[in-house]
């Protein structure tokens, strides 16, 4: 695709929207960067440096699946169970109902005839299998799993305020999100990786010393308030740090540390089954992110959008010197130069959230329903897969390896089909997949599993795109503002995406309705997007704005000729 500069800087300006024209001319960012080394060691340092936010955004995010867990627990039955009894004895067999899934009930046993005699009572005849009656406060647990369930005594009736423990955590995000954006695009990344990722620990540490459930619902909220963006903050970081040809298998690596870091979470739970323990162990490393203040260079492409020449020409001069490349003062001095005249020219200050809502309002707006789509589809496949039978921990490992290859299966098809083709695709496959599910019959378990995971696979890969073409479609002064705020109304989707089970009570197939159709309805709206592939990440709202008007206008052009 040819370069084409904004009408009115073509005169002055020699900055090109696309990688195909850069030369020895051309003093934009990315050619720069072609120059002194798209991935060279400067950039593989800051990206192991990078990696670690990453990987703790996840633990972050859904520590409350073990912290805030039910303990697996069954009535004592006083007319049979002893000082040493175990969750599973003979006698559960007719004291004990059972759930659809063949475990014991939690909250239930069958009314006992005669209680007065305590003498050989457990006897099968002297159960009621036709009568249940509620648990006392008396619980026999199958693990020695300790969590706030049986650590705050949270039971049968109150098991709900395990569920708001998740609906907490979401609405933290929810808030914290829109606001970690606007710090980071006011304040610069580095400062809200460092300072949004050490507060979050904090809150972390602090949740581990609660001594009721108010207070650790407190510090769940406050933890997620304070960290929630850092998965966004660290993909534009690691965007704005390479060159336009590695972009995509860059940041495609970096966030497979998204799943290692599920993985530890878990590997931590199953060896560490204390969730004070859990917290400690986790959160207290996590206080190392107030380093980034000092061992991480700022984003050069935020520095520039922020008028801070100065220390952009800094940065890039100990790339080229990292890197052991060339950068002459006078391809700075013009790139320095350039900066300041599109900023000039743009006159839209440093951050223009409110124009930006003006320009950009369609896209704006079908990104965020798109952001809503895929984390809806995302948690609500998670949330059934985690309670398919088995061990719990082994359960969350495995969904979170199949991540990995839907973060890198993305790196083979954006380059080549492009990002909105990409997005569709991925989409469109999730869709019919899941969709598939209805129609097959309940007993044929392996076809069922295998469509969920292509699902599950397929959508892991659309939401690594949405991240791309999110970072690539808005621009610099306002790129974490409105990646942000897309991310937030995903947010809304994860608070739905614990009520889809209640869908099935009333008709069993009707998630898999819900998350077919939504998949589908946004596959097809994603053709709406302009296309980014090879495009230079635009700087101001003109330049942004102008990505799809130059491929439309180009496309009419080669039409008429």
């Amino acid at each position: 695709m040819t370069g084409v500069r904004n009408s009115a800087t073509t005169a002055t300006s020699p900055t090109t929207t696309t990688t195909s024209n850069v030369d020895s001319e051309d003093f934009s960012l990315d050619a720069i960067l072609v120059r002194i080394g798209q991935f060279g060691k400067f950039q593989l340092i800051n990206y192991l440096l990078i990696c670690i936010p990453m990987l703790f955004n996840a633990i972050f995010s859904v520590t409350y699946v073990f912290t805030a867990s039910t303990v697996v627990h069954r009535c004592r039955v006083p007319e049979c169970d002893g000082p040493e009894s175990s969750y599973l004895e003979p006698w559960t067999d007719f004291s004990i109902p059972l759930k659809t899934g063949g475990d014991l009930e939690s909250c239930n046993r069958y009314m006992a005839y005669n209680r007065s005699l305590a003498a050989d009572f457990c006897l099968a005849e002297n159960f009621n299998r036709s009568l249940e009656e509620k648990c006392g406060t008396d619980l026999i647990f199958r693990d020695k799993e300790l969590t706030i369930s049986n650590d705050f005594g949270i039971y049968c009736s109150d098991e709900w305020k395990l569920s708001m423990v998740g609906t907490v955590n979401n609405i933290g995000q929810f808030i914290g999100i829109p606001l970690g954006g606007f710090f980071a695009d006011r304040y610069g990344r580095r400062t809200m990786l460092a300072v949004g990722g050490f507060l979050s620990a904090l809150m972390g540490i602090l949740r581990s010393f609660s001594t009721n459930y108010y207070m650790f619902l407190t510090f769940e909220f406050l933890d997620n308030l304070c960290g929630s963006t850092l998965y966004a903050t660290v993909f534009i970081l690691a965007l704005e740090l390479v060159g336009p040809k590695v972009r995509v298998p860059a940041c495609s690596l970096i966030t497979i540390f998204y799943a290692i870091g599920e993985v530890l979470l878990a590997v931590v739970a199953k060896y560490f089954p204390n969730w004070r323990t859990i917290l400690q162990i986790l959160y207290i490393p996590a206080l190392g992110h107030i380093a980034f203040l000092w061992i991480l260079p700022e984003s050069v492409r935020w520095l520039l959008s922020q008028g801070e020449e100065e220390k952009a020409k800094k940065v890039l001069q100990k790339v080229a010197k990292v890197n052991k490349r060339k950068l002459s003062d006078h391809s700075i001095d013009k790139l320095l130069l350039e900066n300041k005249f599109k900023l000039a020219q743009a006159d839209e200050g440093r951050f223009p959230i409110k124009e930006a809502f003006k320009t950009l309002f369609w896209r704006i707006t079908n990104c965020a329903l798109c952001w809503f789509t895929h984390v809806l589809v995302y948690y609500g496949l998670s949330l059934n897969a985690v309670s398919l039978g088995g061990n719990k921990y082994d359960n969350f490992i495995y969904i979170s390896l199949i991540e990995i290859p839907g973060f890198l299966i993305p790196f083979l098809t954006m380059d080549r089909y492009g990002r909105r083709y990409s997005l569709f695709g991925y989409l469109v496959i999730c869709g019919i997949c899941i969709g598939a599910t209805i129609f097959i019959p309940s007993g044929m378990y392996g076809l069922n599993l295998t469509l969920f995971l292509l699902g599950k696979l397929a959508i892991t890969a659309s939401f690594q795109v949405l991240y791309f073409y999110t970072s690539e479609i808005f621009p610099t002064n306002v790129r974490n503002s409105l990646l942000s705020f897309c991310s937030m109304f995903g947010r809304i989707g994860s608070m739905v995406a614990p009520q889809t089970p209640l869908m099935a009570k009333y008709y069993e197939p009707s998630p898999a309705i819900l998350f077919s159709v939504c998949a589908l309805v946004s596959g097809f709206m994603a053709l709406m997007f302009p296309e980014t592939t090879d495009v230079i990440l635009p700087t101001t709202m003109l330049e942004a704005e102008g990505i799809g008007q130059k491929k439309k206008a180009k496309e009419a052009e080669t039409g008429n000729l």
